[in-house]
């Protein structure tokens, strides 16, 4: 089980719990646009292998020097984050197992897109992507990436991922490290 750092981790660590599976993350940011940083652009995993939502760039006039600015910022934050949530262990083997991608839910989707697909370029033998809630929409782009989709709340009406929830904190490092290590 690979979860997506830092609120999915949570998450897995009680699917992990309850299903006796590895826990380590995959660790994806999102490349927010320039005028408004929540509205996810695009996103890039650990491989460095950046996902661009193109339509949305075109409709805003976002610039590839904009996008390539970004992408390396937050390239440097996956890096910083593999580093403080693995330390030296080696990324786990997933070629020809069931790896199962977790995170707290899903909006856009970019992050997920991209972490989906680092991980398949790693040859799973089956991709499961697994989220409480998320927008239909999204889910259905979603299915382009994995192998199945396991969403048990699909609202008609979304707006965050955050209103889904009673308790939305920001989870920090020190709280992913924790649920890392108790699940080692």
């Amino acid at each position: 089980m690979l979860a997506v750092p830092r609120g999915g981790v949570t998450v897995a660590a009680e699917v992990a719990r309850a299903l006796d599976a590895e826990l380590d993350v995959i660790v994806a940011r999102k490349l927010g646009t320039p005028f408004n940083p929540e509205l996810a652009m695009g996103a890039v995993a650990g491989d460095g292998v950046p996902y661009v939502d193109r339509r949305l760039v075109e409709r805003l006039g976002i610039t590839e020097d904009r996008i390539a600015a970004e992408a390396e910022r937050q390239a440097d934050e996956v890096r910083r984050r593999e580093s403080a949530y693995r330390g030296d262990r080696p990324e786990p083997e997933v070629a020809g197992r069931t790896v199962i991608v977790v995170d707290d839910g899903v909006a856009t989707g970019a992050t997920l897109r991209v972490a989906l697909a680092a991980v398949r370029r790693r040859d799973p033998g089956r991709l499961v992507c697994a989220v409480p809630v998320g927008p239909a929409d999204t889910l259905s782009k979603l299915a382009d990436e994995a192998d199945e989709v396991v969403c048990p709340l699909r609202p008609r009406t979304f707006m965050a991922v955050g209103e889904w929830y009673r308790d939305f904190h920001q989870v920090g490092d020190d709280e992913v490290r924790r649920l890392l290590a108790a699940e080692a």
